[in-house]
């Protein structure tokens, strides 16, 4: 599992705008299906999220 988790972290820290990407997309996916409701408790998430990824939000 350990492997695992050290490419997922590599891949995180070599593509790190796309993940961001990602994050972003989820976000907005989960914040449509909730209809708004969550949206700042889903936006602390993500952002939270991006910053363990890689550098952190490239689209800030």
């Amino acid at each position: 599992m350990s492997d695992f988790r050290d490419k997922a972290q590599d891949f995180a820290d070599k593509h790190d705008k796309q993940v961001d990407q990602g994050l972003d997309k989820a976000g907005d996916y989960a914040d449509q299906r909730t209809a708004g409701r969550h949206d700042e408790q889903i936006d602390k998430g993500v952002d939270m999220a991006q910053q363990r990824t890689g550098e952190g939000d490239q689209d800030r």
